[in-house]
């Protein structure tokens, strides 16, 4: 006997509570919003906050892409699909601009976004001062009353041991000039496309209870001091060896034969439609 499930798995009750709590983080940009976390089908630390705000958030007229680590293939961003697909019946895709709703792992597109555009981010750990503060109720004081020396002192250290801040992913962001905010592992090179995104952002954790937003149009910069100001991720005079894209994020890949290296696209959709369009390019010109 097949078991009869809610639209989008939730019953409508956590839902509403899942949406109040989401109202509140837009409404405060970057403040972190305790919510009621509802055990899920999928492993804690597997996106369980981001999959919440996805299945309180679509409705049957939304196309959805999932996205983890800038695949669209990963068995993280396949078994969430399967499981939205199953209980909404809604189109998925593999095209940003064809999505309604995006939820990512570690990423932000590469296509800007659209203000009719969700973006919704996995979270591990919310709590951009936990590494100096294990305590809930002293972080939250801290936030209150806007002292965030502790972060500061984080990219202090790591430019006296290293030379420049070494934050691989999670570097701090300051939202609307408030507050610090963790804007999940995504790369330094994604930190940019939060300042003013024409996108509504949602960043859920689903293990810490947590729900937090960046507004479309918000102020969001990253932490920096004068004399060392932010950089991205940089590969200079390197590209995308598939599809030439050098304006990107990419990951670079060790030849075993010859121990040499190349790049590609960290995003696999937006490098095979730079592909796609270059071989239509090539294939109207030959008819010319």
């Amino acid at each position: 006997m097949k078991t009869k499930t809610h639209f989008a798995f939730f019953d409508e009750g956590s839902k509403k509570e899942i949406r109040r709590a989401t109202l509140k983080a837009v409404a405060i940009p970057g403040y972190q919003v305790p919510f009621a976390s509802r055990e899920m089908p999928i492993a804690r630390g597997w996106g369980t906050g981001g999959l919440q705000l996805t299945l309180s958030l679509i409705g049957r007229q939304d196309t959805l892409k999932v996205i983890d680590q800038g695949a669209d293939e990963s068995v993280n961003a396949v078994s969430i699909k399967k499981l939205v697909k199953e209980t909404t019946g809604v189109e998925l895709t593999e095209q940003t601009e064809a999505a309604t709703l995006i939820q990512s792992r570690h990423r932000i597109p590469e296509v800007a976004l659209r203000e009719d555009q969700i973006l919704v981010l996995q979270v591990p750990t919310p709590e951009p001062l936990r590494h100096v503060e294990a305590r809930e109720y002293v972080t939250k004081r801290l936030h209150a009353e806007d002292e965030y020396s502790g972060a500061w002192l984080l990219l202090f250290e790591q430019i006296m041991k290293y030379g420049k801040t070494a934050t691989g992913a999670d570097h701090p962001v300051y939202v609307n000039d408030r507050y610090v905010m963790a804007p999940s592992p995504i790369p330094r090179f994604d930190n940019p496309k939060m300042n003013h995104s024409k996108a509504l952002i949602l960043l859920g954790a689903g293990r810490e209870k947590k729900i937090y937003a960046v507004p479309p149009y918000t102020d969001v910069a990253s932490l920096a001091f004068e004399d060392y100001p932010f950089a991205v991720e940089s590969v200079a005079e390197q590209e995308c060896h598939l599809c030439g894209a050098t304006d990107v994020f990419l990951d670079e890949f060790i030849e075993e034969a010859t121990g040499g290296s190349y790049y590609q696209c960290n995003d696999t959709s937006y490098c095979m439609e730079r592909l796609t369009s270059a071989q239509l390019r090539e294939e109207a010109q030959e008819h010319v």
